[in-house]
């Protein structure tokens, strides 16, 4: 979305709410209240972890509950248009009038009409046909139809609420391969029943993501939620990990993948502080920044708008910025004057970093206090002690003031093999843990 509009497109966003459905009927039904009081409160909660990555809100959040005529309406234009029949208060598609059907998995109508994957159902006049509509349960919530009481098929819902928000074409459709069958093969058969014109210009598929090399679910144990992520380690850290793989490979996530992410986000973060440390308040200088980091600065702005035209990719994108990264700390200006073309040339970097950063929301953190948060993330994943480190500072600096320097050297070493770098004459603790 971000790139989008920096290249000049006007981007409506819409992200809807399913908040009815079989799963949320039961649990409903299980807690005694009405299905839209839990819908609500996983609403909540989706919107909490959403605001917390810092990310642009959607121009939409159509929630099912509130499109009932707009789809008890698409039904009827279905209907009327021979792409849909009514048995006993229960609308079906018709598959076999729709040719096109299976353009978007390439799957065969002939091998689902032979049962492949879809439920056999005696009242279908195909066993691929899908419902639109179907009639109330005891005990689900229901809506009036002229079909009788019942509520909608879960694709009817999503085309409906696409065609009247965004119209009868839309040019971007995002979502889990999962989703590519049956849930949008049946989408384009509906939008495309119902106007006889192109549903979707451009599908984006997301895949798999895995922990340990499986396939994340409950009976594997091997579930990690957004939040819960979060909450082990940091908002950015989840954005970093994702993008750091292209959003159309399968992703494995595993301990080293995390701690690869760790590594290389702080680096970034470690020159951001180091840059933003030598320019401190100043916003204008008196010299130029350094002629070989602007010229690099300026290939890889074009090496970046390649990448993102290119499928969104990301993970190029993150190389590009690495060797800026890498050509900035090369230039060791930690260790020189802070004169005018030193101070210049950290605040470009920095701000082409935060600039380049803010398409992806990242990067845009307070360096010191996000790299005071990823301390306390390394110490409890490389199972430091606190204290016992707290205890060789206090030695070291007993051995140093009372100039025996070689004692203070030992525990410098020592500090240094545990994974702790000390940072003589730096305010606040005076150390913290290597990020490399």
């Amino acid at each position: 979305r971000n790139w989008l509009e920096k290249a000049g497109y006007k981007v409506t966003y819409v992200y809807n709410y399913t908040d009815v459905d079989d799963k949320i009927i039961k649990k409903a039904n299980e807690e005694g209240v009405d299905s839209i009081e839990i819908s609500e409160r996983y609403i909540k909660e989706f919107e909490k972890d959403f605001n917390r990555l810092g990310l642009t809100p959607h121009e939409h959040n159509p929630k099912v509950t509130d499109f009932m005529p707009q789809i008890i309406s698409f039904v009827e234009d279905l209907v009327k248009k021979n792409m849909a029949y009514v048995i006993d208060g229960e609308v079906f598609y018709e598959i076999k009038n729709f040719p096109n059907y299976g353009k978007l998995s390439g799957k065969n109508l002939e091998d689902l009409e032979a049962g492949a994957r879809v439920e056999v159902d005696s009242k279908k006049h195909n066993p691929a046909d899908f419902v639109l509509w179907k009639p109330a349960k005891p005990d689900e919530p229901y809506w009036d139809s002229p079909w009788g009481k019942g509520r909608p098929g879960w694709h009817i819902e999503c085309s409906a609420m696409i065609q009247s928000l965004l119209g009868d074409t839309i040019d971007i459709h995002g979502g889990g391969i999962d989703l590519k069958f049956p849930h949008h093969e049946n989408e384009i058969a509906q939008g495309e029943g119902r106007t006889g014109k192109c549903y979707c210009n451009n599908w984006m598929h997301n895949d798999f993501l895995n922990m340990n090399d499986e396939k994340m679910s409950k009976s594997l144990g091997n579930i990690i939620t957004g939040r819960d992520f979060m909450e082990k380690y940091h908002p950015e850290i989840l954005k970093f990990l994702m993008l750091s793989n292209h959003y159309r490979a399968l992703f494995n996530v595993n301990d080293e993948k995390i701690s690869g992410v760790l590594s290389g986000l702080s680096r970034i973060y470690v020159a951001l502080r180091e840059a933003k440390t030598i320019f401190g308040d100043e916003s204008s200088f008196q010299a130029e920044a350094d002629k070989s980091l602007v010229d690099l600065c300026k290939k890889m702005d074009g090496k970046i708008e390649e990448s993102l035209n290119d499928d969104f990719n990301t993970p190029e994108v993150m190389a590009h910025i690495f060797e800026v990264v890498r050509h900035f700390n090369g230039l060791g200006l930690g260790k020189k004057k802070r004169n005018h073309q030193n101070k210049a040339t950290c605040h470009y970097f920095f701000s082409w970093v935060v600039n380049h950063g803010q398409l992806m929301a990242l990067f845009n953190d307070d360096p010191v206090t996000f790299l005071s948060e990823m301390d306390e993330i390394l110490l409890r994943e490389k199972k430091v002690d606190v204290a016992e480190v707290e205890n060789l500072i206090a030695k070291r600096k007993e051995a140093r003031d009372q100039k025996d320097f070689n004692q203070a050297d030992a525990l410098r070493d020592q500090l240094n093999q545990m994974g702790i770098i000390i940072m003589d004459g730096v305010s606040g603790r005076g150390w913290e843990v290597d990020k490399k």
